[in-house]
């Protein structure tokens, strides 16, 4: 992941916020029924909240007024309750020529491709082939430092020295608590090193995502995480268009992105399978995942409750940079905690969980509240309408404690209406 542009216009959103309800290009699927069930996962009673389609209408007015105004290119909404799709949305266009971002529309997933490779590996966790508790050397032919530079994986040879790697576990890694900084390329020298002892704290890291791939892929499983994941979670739910590297069919509805300087790019067309963020998919097929997950499918309960059970305390101010000091206990936050493949929170409703995905022109983010199996899944191919995130969140699913602040940082302030 790259690290994000800033916001620029920022000051703008307000605009959003109390703009006009002009027509914009917007597609509608209306898919299952509705309902609100299930226990809070915290001791406290949560607030009562309304159902989500109470909220659609002046979310969707907030998004067509910043598509027409011409300060978001591309927006798609997913709504999921009670573990089903209840609404698929689309707004604005997929490319400089003006064609309309669909449904179907083929987008960067970024780093919501993170949550997916969580859920893979929970799935080998339950059959027994993981234990997320064991070092990973025992999953290895030879020590990590001693495999040769492959440019699909991370300079395992730059730890020679440092025994530390022996510590390092899959649920370690997938909690972001490896020790190391995002990726070795962001490095001054451009070397991989420990920065604190592997499980002493949070820190973002995509690098300990793709060791986790390396060693299923090339120690002693002999996984293709590839073809893992398109039978474990592409065919299950249904996600046709959705892989974890370019397919020729992708390109007949694609979309482009737009950088907060308003420039578009072409989609990065991905040769290669990274767990840290090579997937391609659509809000439809995305969706489903995330209303999947929401029910618990294809997970044991025990799975399931893992990935979003608090692992570990998160003690910075914000998610980025990855290496920033840890704040003083006073102020941390209490309410915020690493899953496994997502963030963990307490809110008004209760337990949340949430990821983001981010590059110089993507903003993707699904946040989804355990009790009632509710979430919002928003993927734009326009990096700037991550600004619009919490007033969508918010007006489709009710006050649900999201640390949006903490997940985008000081400018996020201001986004906050």
């Amino acid at each position: 992941m790259r690290a994000r542009a800033g916001t620029g216009i920022a000051t703008r959103f307000a605009t959003f916020v109390g703009g006009s309800s002009r027509r914009a290009l917007g597609v509608l699927v209306t898919l299952g029924a509705l309902g609100a069930t299930g226990a809070s996962l915290v001791g406290c009673a949560p607030a009562p909240v309304a159902s989500a389609s109470a909220g659609l209408d002046e979310a969707e007015s907030l998004i067509r007024a910043a598509v027409t105004s011409g300060e978001v290119r591309g927006l798609a909404l997913a709504v999921v309750e009670d573990g089903q799709v209840r609404a698929i949305r689309s707004y604005g266009h997929r490319n400089a020529d003006g064609q309309a971002l669909q449904p179907g529309t083929v987008m960067y997933g970024a780093s919501l491709t993170k949550t997916v490779f969580a859920y893979t590996v929970m799935q080998l966790a339950d059959e027994g082939r993981i234990d997320l508790d064991a070092p990973i050397a025992g999953l290895l032919d030879r020590p990590l430092p001693d495999y040769p530079k492959d440019s699909r994986y991370g300079p395992w040879p730059d730890l020679r020295g440092d025994e530390r790697w022996r510590a390092l576990t899959p649920r370690i890694l997938l909690s972001h608590r490896g020790g190391f900084g995002n990726f070795a390329f962001l490095e001054p020298d451009g070397k991989l090193r420990f920065h604190f002892e592997p499980g002493a704290r949070y820190a973002y890291s995509g690098e300990g995502l793709i060791l986790l791939q390396f060693v299923l892929e090339q120690g002693r499983l002999k996984l293709d995480l590839g073809q893992e994941m398109q039978r474990r979670v592409f065919d299950r739910f249904g996600m046709t268009m959705t892989a974890m590297t370019w397919r020729d069919d992708f390109a007949v509805n694609l979309a482009d992105g737009v950088t907060a300087e308003r420039r578009w790019v072409p989609h990065d067309r991905r040769s290669r399978v990274r767990a840290a963020g090579s997937m391609d998919t659509t809000i439809e097929d995305f969706a489903r995942f995330a209303a999947g997950l929401a029910r618990g499918d294809g997970l044991s309960p025990k799975g399931r409750t893992e990935m979003t059970r608090p692992q570990a305390a998160i003690t910075t101010a914000s998610q980025f940079p990855t290496l920033q000091p840890e704040l003083p206990v006073a102020q941390r936050r209490p309410d915020l905690a690493a899953g496994l493949g997502v963030v963990v929170f307490d809110g008004p409703q209760g337990r949340g969980y949430f990821k983001g995905g981010h590059d110089d022109q993507t903003g993707n983010t699904m946040v989804c509240v355990e009790r009632r199996r509710a979430c919002v899944v928003l993927l734009s191919n326009d990096v700037m309408a991550e600004r619009l995130y919490p007033a969508i969140v918010r007006r489709v699913l009710g006050e649900t404690g999201v640390p949006f602040t903490w997940e985008y940082g000081e400018k996020a302030a201001g986004w906050m209406r």
